[in-house]
């Protein structure tokens, strides 16, 4: 008798597993852990995926904070299921790519990428239309005064006076092979030495607010670029490398969840330079919380 109740017991116990296991309530969460580099942007990306993600059913887990390398290395070993690459990053420090044609072209180089890191089981989902690239700055009004548009323009106005406008640029770029050396001899044009100011990134900016220089470098999506009155120069030459994000997920993932590719797609379409320019002024110049930024800019856009 009472092997028999044993054996019964257990089959029930084995009954009510299966049930909990299979029932509709109880079934495994879906769960995502998205990656995030260690600048205001960056956060930014991984916090409106959150959101758009958390609306339809996933429980979401944020690892941001790291670098380039280690962020790539997190996707690589599966510490994070994606997160957010550059285009023009991902070719030149990851594969070492130098060829101009493809780094310059937005599509190409995405395209180059999505094939590349296909082959290592990661997928390379919508490019966001943002180019968050390195930048000429001036003040709006000066430009406009001085009818300078783009970097020729820029040049031209060297050649015809060089010792008219002064230029800050970081130790960076002053010494990388794509930087400003490179970019004066592809535009033919060169500032005088005793007009050029070195100085940290973030300094540029505010030289240039407060009329210490006329010209400086910074990067494209840099919300005091519109707080401070500043417009990037046109690269009219295609100089620089196009540096577009997406969502670089692996492929093991979006095979178990390929909703995520459609639940992403709004934020490459609607998500502009000017736009994250805007997003990125409300982190770091109006001191808004991030999560805040996100969910309002969803919800302005009807994604929320």
């Amino acid at each position: 008798m009472h092997a028999y109740l044993k054996k019964g017991l257990i089959g029930l116990i084995g009954l009510v597993c299966l049930t909990l296991i299979t029932a509709p309530g109880v079934m495994a969460e879906k769960a995502i852990t998205i990656g995030g580099k260690n600048f205001t942007e960056q956060y930014i990306l991984p916090e409106l995926a959150k959101h758009l993600l958390e609306k339809n059913g996933f429980k979401v887990t944020l690892k941001t904070g790291v670098g380039t390398a280690i962020a790539r290395k997190s996707l690589e070993t599966g510490q994070v299921d994606f997160y957010f690459e550059y285009t023009g990053t991902a070719y030149t420090v990851f594969y070492k790519g130098k060829d101009a044609a493809v780094m310059t072209d937005p599509q190409k180089v995405y395209d180059w990428m999505k094939e590349n890191d296909g082959a290592k089981g990661l997928v390379w989902l919508d490019m966001v239309a943002l180019n968050d690239t390195y930048t000429l700055m001036m003040k709006k009004d000066q430009a406009d005064q001085a009818g300078i548009k783009t970097i020729g323009d820029f040049g031209a106005a060297v050649n015809k006076d060089p010792k008219k406008l002064v230029l800050a640029v970081n130790s960076e770029f002053w010494e990388r092979p794509d930087g400003i050396k490179k970019l004066m001899k592809i535009y033919g044009f060169r500032v005088p030495i005793s007009q050029i100011k070195k100085m940290d990134t973030g300094l540029t900016y505010i030289a240039l607010k407060n009329g210490d220089v006329d010209v400086a470098m910074g990067l494209s999506t840099d919300g005091r670029i519109s707080a401070y009155g500043f417009c990037n120069l046109t690269d009219n030459k295609k100089f620089f490398p196009a540096y577009n994000p997406a969502p670089v997920i692996r492929k093991v993932v979006l095979d178990q969840y390929p909703e995520i590719r459609d639940i992403l797609k709004p934020l490459a379409e609607k998500l502009t330079t000017e736009e994250m320019q805007k997003l990125n002024k409300a982190v770091d110049v109006d001191h808004e919380k991030v999560s805040t930024v996100a969910l309002t800019w969803l919800k302005a856009n009807g994604l929320i």
